[in-house]
């Protein structure tokens, strides 16, 4: 070769090198870390007429104005994230009814593989929420103190979550539980989801056990163990949604009664068109057998051996059984649950850009045959709508009324000689990120 070409040759690549490395060099680097602060107000005025029990027989309506703030901070990484958000609520002008508290106070850590370990303060929500979910409708959404390891990848995911909850760290005193934040004593949870490939569908499997402790008896430091196991399925081809749930409980509850308690729900949608979609769907949940509802005044006293009544814990209750929460929220005459038959249709309709209507039937019964009464609980009407203002700000209202039967009053206390309720509200959301820094 000769000198003059090969000169050339090395005199290129060290130019070409040259360049590479000043380019290297000037090259920004990649904004790794991120930050976030975020906001959620929500504002709510309710009217009832008819509702919670009401043993004064004294007027039945009532109008008030509740408030929920939550205050988020949240930090992420490749491999890290973190978030802190601080929650307050309350009535309008009441001071014995206002709390602040932590909402979430959790870190993560995930690797580029799928594995992952969370540990904190954090809200637990799967599949439809009906056993896990984060209730945003309740004025104090739902968080719990669990460490939770997981992998998700390839269709697949698997979460295993353990709580252990205490009054207070001490050296003593450490065996009994109560009024915390969650009711239980410990918790452990088995949830894994697959989604299949190619189909739109996707099913979930779910074992959980719960110990709990007598709360009326603190000198009985026994923790009794409730398992639960069930599976929750998802179709979605093209315009039709379909979805079936299947729950058992069994073990022993708080007062060392045997549980034997399941549910099973369905429901299916399908959208019309872009601005219209139509639903119906089933819930049955088991109830106690024996069920005698005592006479206005009086406490019942119905011997029991075995707890039939399902149990919904930790769900998103407001979402399910009717908007007047009068199930899985409040508790019936006598303690014990009948269990609940809910029959409904509705629609969703988008008349115009932003606005969302949903219009709703409900047919309510008892599960368990009743002593004295028949099963029938009512019939319920919903209208919610809601129109969003900009990206961040929306504004809600709804109305519902129940048609009670004499089974609904004595069961619940809740409905007026005509058997009719009325609950109104409207509601406001406003949910900005209000800084965002990167670095």
């Amino acid at each position: 070769m000769k000198p003059i070409l090969l000169s050339s040759i090395i005199f290129c690549s060290v130019a070409v090198s040259a360049q590479e490395t000043v380019d290297t060099m000037s090259a920004p680097k990649a904004k790794e870390n991120r930050f976030t602060v975020d906001v959620n107000l929500l504002t709510r005025g309710e009217l009832r007429n008819g509702g919670l029990s009401n043993t004064e027989n004294d007027d039945q309506t009532a109008a008030f104005v509740i408030e929920r703030t939550l205050l988020g901070m949240e930090y992420e990484r490749p491999g890290l994230s973190a978030r802190v958000t601080a929650q307050h609520s309350g009535t309008w002008g009441s001071k014995e009814t206002n709390s602040f508290n932590l909402y979430e106070a959790w870190a993560r850590l995930q690797s580029k593989k799928g594995l992952f370990v969370q540990i904190g303060r954090q809200n637990l929500n799967y599949d439809d929420q009906r056993i896990f979910g984060a209730d945003n409708w309740a004025m104090t959404a739902m968080s719990h103190d669990a460490l939770k390891i997981g992998y998700e990848g390839h269709g697949h995911k698997i979460h295993i979550i353990g709580s252990y909850n205490q009054n207070i760290g001490n050296m003593n005193g450490g065996h009994y539980f109560a009024g915390g934040l969650q009711p239980y004593k410990a918790m452990e949870a088995l949830w894994y989801h697959y989604d299949v490939p190619k189909i739109p569908l996707g099913a979930s499997l779910l074992f959980m056990n719960v110990g709990v402790q007598n709360s009326e008896y603190a000198a009985d430091t026994t923790t009794y163990q409730e398992q639960l196991v069930g599976a929750y399925v998802k179709y979605h081809p093209r315009r039709l949604t379909a979805e079936l749930a299947f729950y058992y409980q069994f073990g022993t509850e708080s007062n060392g009664l045997p549980v034997d308690a399941w549910m099973a729900s369905a429901k299916a949608s399908y959208d019309i068109n872009p601005s219209l979609t139509l639903y119906g769907g089933y819930d049955y949940l088991s109830g106690d057998k024996n069920f005698a509802v005592p006479p206005h005044g009086h406490i019942g006293m119905t011997q029991h051996r075995k707890v039939k009544g399902f149990s919904s814990l930790y769900g998103s209750h407001h979402k399910f059984y009717g908007a007047m929460d009068f199930f899985y929220v409040t508790t019936y005459v006598g303690g014990f649950t009948p269990g609940l038959q809910n029959l409904y249709v509705g629609g969703r309709w988008i008349p115009v850009k932003r606005l969302s209507t949903d219009l709703s039937y409900h047919y309510l019964a008892t599960a368990a045959k009743l002593i004295d009464y028949n099963r029938s609980l009512g019939h319920e009407l919903e209208i919610a709508l809601r129109y969003n203002l900009m990206k961040d700000v929306s504004i809600g209202a709804g109305y519902s009324y129940m048609r009670g039967t004499d089974t609904m009053a004595a069961l619940k206390r809740a409905v007026d000689d005509d058997r009719e309720l009325h609950w109104g509200w409207i509601m406001l959301t406003v949910s900005p990120k209000i800084f965002t820094t990167m670095w």
